[in-house]
């Protein structure tokens, strides 16, 4: 029989079925004066739909979606080329950087989302689960992308309905809340995290605890990965919050300066993680430098007094006759005595000196 092995021929490539850009819409609606319109648009109708009121704009949630969903999105709202160049494509890849960039009237958003994960103290999996949203945000539309399992938007869409107050600023007021929603999440995780440090500082510090050091080397690892999920969004909040240059609403950058204030006690906290963790890392290998001289004085006494009876034995092992005692009825018995009154001498001392 032929064999194909190594002939060199490329697989043939299985044609791609296009998946529907409905199917990547979370929600899509268009809101008029900060109120959503009755009824359900697809994204262009609801783009058209926008545009015929000037307080009118549309807000598309995505998540997941693939090039060609991306492609589609970016052509119905016109996006500048260099954001589906630069910006679109690595969007369907995720895990990006946080940044803020600006394409004419359009600005674009990048987030890092973080979850804290259920865990035992003392195990090695993974504590901090990330993934990203991003915000496209122009004069009439506001386009949410996300990626990952956790930290959904559903909730912030229904809050900011809720404010219709909120929602007449426009697309920028989307752009706040997710901003909002994200670095919230972030003082959860850190809470959760900071609740995990005060157990492991209690069980490093207890005597008698067996804590891994392991355990603290995997929550310092989930903190670096939660602080360069958390660390660079503080320059663009910096940017919504100041730069008078940007499309954003004077109200709007008020409130980015709330957003802003609490990523920056968020950034703190992670710090003095990173250093509780670094001050546990040296109490745990204290404790155990600790431990093995325990250990090691344990086995040096008990070595001790295995050599007294071998020293003994070992003196009268060398066949010597000229031994008055060997010829005596009480020699044995004698000797024996010797080495126990000597093993219990040597045992008393080293009890007295905490050695055992």
């Amino acid at each position: 029989m032929r064999s194909f092995r190594g002939s060199g021929r490329p697989a043939p490539s299985r044609p791609r079925i296009p998946v529907p850009t409905a199917r990547a819409i979370v929600d899509c609606a268009v809101y008029v004066d900060g109120k959503r319109l009755a009824g359900h648009f697809s994204p262009r109708e609801a783009f058209i739909r926008s545009g015929e009121t000037d307080s009118g704009f549309v807000w598309v949630g995505l998540h997941d979606p693939d090039e060609t969903q991306m492609n589609d999105i970016a052509e119905i709202f016109g996006l500048h080329p260099l954001a589906v160049e630069d910006t679109v494509v690595d969007a369907v890849q995720g895990r990006q950087r946080p940044k803020l960039e600006r394409y004419d009237d359009t600005l674009f958003l990048v987030l890092r989302t973080v979850s804290y994960v259920d865990h035992e103290i003392d195990s090695t999996s993974e504590i901090v689960e990330t993934g990203d949203i991003m915000v496209f945000t122009g004069p009439h539309f506001a386009i949410t992308v996300r990626h990952g399992e956790h930290t959904g938007l559903a909730g912030v869409r229904q809050d900011l309905e809720k404010r219709p107050e909120q929602l007449a600023f426009g697309p920028c007021a989307v752009l706040h809340a997710v901003a909002d929603h994200v670095v919230d999440s972030y003082v959860e995780v850190a809470e959760s995290i900071e609740q995990d440090i005060a157990e492991m500082e209690e069980a490093v510090f207890t005597p008698s605890s067996k804590i891994g050091i392991g355990s603290i080397y995997q929550l310092k690892r989930e903190v670096v990965e939660l602080r360069r999920a958390v660390s660079p969004l503080a320059i663009p909040l910096e940017r919504l919050a100041q730069d008078q240059g940007l499309p954003v609403p004077t109200e709007i950058r008020r409130y980015m300066r709330d957003v802003a204030d609490h990523h920056t006690s968020v950034s703190e906290h992670i710090t003095y993680f990173d250093e509780s963790l670094s001050g546990l890392v040296n109490a745990a290998l204290a404790k155990i430098s600790v431990q093995q001289n325990t250990d090691m004085r344990k086995i040096s006494a008990y070595a001790a007094m295995a050599a007294v009876p071998t020293l003994i034995a070992g003196i009268y092992g060398m066949n010597f006759d000229v031994m008055w005692e060997l010829h005596q009825p009480w020699g044995y018995p004698a000797v024996l005595a010797l080495m126990a009154v000597l093993c219990g001498l040597l045992f008393r001392s080293f009890r007295r000196n905490k050695w055992l």
